[in-house]
């Protein structure tokens, strides 16, 4: 179960903007990601990997936090705001979730985001 520290150290690297760090560093190897209803991605690698190729597509990526973190033993929800600036194209995109998060020690085991699909639609086609 993590602490209140733990889960602030994990946030300041997100909001910092090092994606790909925060998942090397706070994920289980066996953690898994699901989006909305989509399926479970698994594996700390396969996450890394899809992180990347998300970054590879955008300019820049601003992340916020818009509320504190809740924390209930090993549960742990945060909502984040990102503002997405696509490389190319310059167009922006505002995208806000909920993720749901259970960790296992200090260690991020499974997440699930939770958003409104209306703002999945208008994101840049990959």
């Amino acid at each position: 179960m993590p602490g209140m520290d733990t889960v602030e150290a994990f946030i300041a690297q997100v909001v910092s903007g090092d994606h790909v760090g925060a998942i090397r560093d706070w994920y289980a190897e066996d953690a898994s990601i699901q989006e909305n209803h989509d399926e479970p991605r698994v594996g700390r690698d396969v996450l890394i990997a899809g992180e990347t190729a998300m970054l590879e597509r955008v300019e820049t990526v601003v992340t916020e936090l818009l509320s504190p973190p809740t924390l209930n033993g090993d549960q742990v929800g945060i909502h984040w705001r990102f503002t997405f600036t696509f490389k190319g194209r310059g167009s922006v995109r505002v995208f806000e979730e909920i993720a749901w998060q259970t960790w296992r020690g200090d260690k991020i085991w499974r997440e699930r985001f939770f958003y409104d699909p209306a703002t999945v639609a208008k994101r840049e086609p990959t």
